[in-house]
């Protein structure tokens, strides 16, 4: 028979969305075992797993902390943790994901997944253990959040990743970039100044600072329409037509800023000192050299390049 889902507030207990996941899960997991449980109101395995669960995080006497994430309310935040089915278990130590299962498990196999990690965590330091691979899962996560345009989530998770490892590179690059998509341009910028001069060719500090300065570009503008129709009355007017990529650019299209800087680079490909090339480049870097439309694009200048 399932148990009963223990219904009084417990201290060990808690619901978390995305918002409070870095609080109750990556912080909390610094003191305890934390259970990352991934269920749903419709899901009959998840009704027999969690009660358990609550039951032994009450035996287990504070050692162990049980986190749920109700997949309906917070479907970003299973999506960047590649939930597939439910229920899904992760837990976490250290402030790092430390193993998981997915269905529903008896109570004995519960208590030796559980006893397992509890007698890892007291047997080494896993704040800083050699968590290659559960690093490498965070930073996909923060990168997919980004990638979906969740920037908040994305700057939590990149945060957590560089309170585990302040000089992580891919990090602190990530968190820059979410910083510059909230529109926090001075707070992107003190995160690139704490990169080291050796890694500035790096891909990830390049694609940062291209981002950075992009946004720094991109200029709104009050009236888009009317300046496009003045664009395409005057196509020589190529400053006018920069300004509009910049425009494009402040709203998201990026599409549409490409066309303007094309078209300029296809009417005087060195207007300016070639300064629609510059920026396009810039873009490029930006949005990521395998991003299908860096792709796209690239071959479009190449052909107005090499026509």
């Amino acid at each position: 028979m399932a148990l009963e889902s223990i219904n009084a507030p417990s201290p060990l207990v808690a619901e978390a969305t995305a918002e409070t996941f870095r609080e109750l899960v990556i912080d909390a997991s610094m003191q305890a075992l934390v259970l990352v449980d991934f269920w749903a109101e419709w899901c009959g395995p998840c009704k027999s797993l969690t009660p358990l669960l609550e039951k032994l995080v009450a035996d287990y006497q504070g050692r162990v902390r049980l986190v749920k994430i109700d997949v309906d309310k917070n479907q970003m935040l299973a999506g960047q943790f590649r939930v597939q089915s439910i229920p899904t278990v992760y837990a976490f130590g250290g402030g790092r994901p430390l193993d998981g299962f997915m269905g529903a498990l008896p109570e004995s196999q519960l208590r030796a997944f559980i006893d397992r990690l509890l007698q890892a965590m007291g047997g080494e330091d896993l704040a800083h253990a050699d968590g290659g691979e559960d690093m490498a899962a965070l930073l996909e996560a923060a990168e997919t959040a980004a990638l979906n345009g969740d920037h908040a989530s994305a700057e939590t998770l990149f945060g957590d990743i560089l309170d585990i490892e302040p000089e992580n590179l891919q990090a602190l690059t990530g968190l820059a970039r979410a910083r510059c998509a909230a529109g926090d341009l001075p707070g992107a910028k003190a995160l690139l100044e704490r990169i080291p001069e050796e890694s500035a060719n790096d891909p990830a500090v390049v694609r940062a600072r291209a981002t950075v300065a992009l946004a720094a570009e991109a200029k709104p503008v009050a009236d888009l329409d009317s300046l496009r129709a003045h664009v395409e009355a005057n196509p020589n007017d190529h400053e006018k037509r920069y300004e509009l990529a910049g425009g494009l650019m402040a709203v998201g299209d990026q599409e549409g800023a490409a066309d303007q800087l094309l078209e300029i680079i296809q009417r005087d490909r060195n207007w300016n000192g070639g300064e629609a090339k510059a920026r396009l480049l810039r873009m490029f870097d930006a949005i990521g050299l395998e991003n299908p439309f860096t792709k796209a694009t690239r071959r479009r200048l190449s052909s107005v390049l090499f026509s």
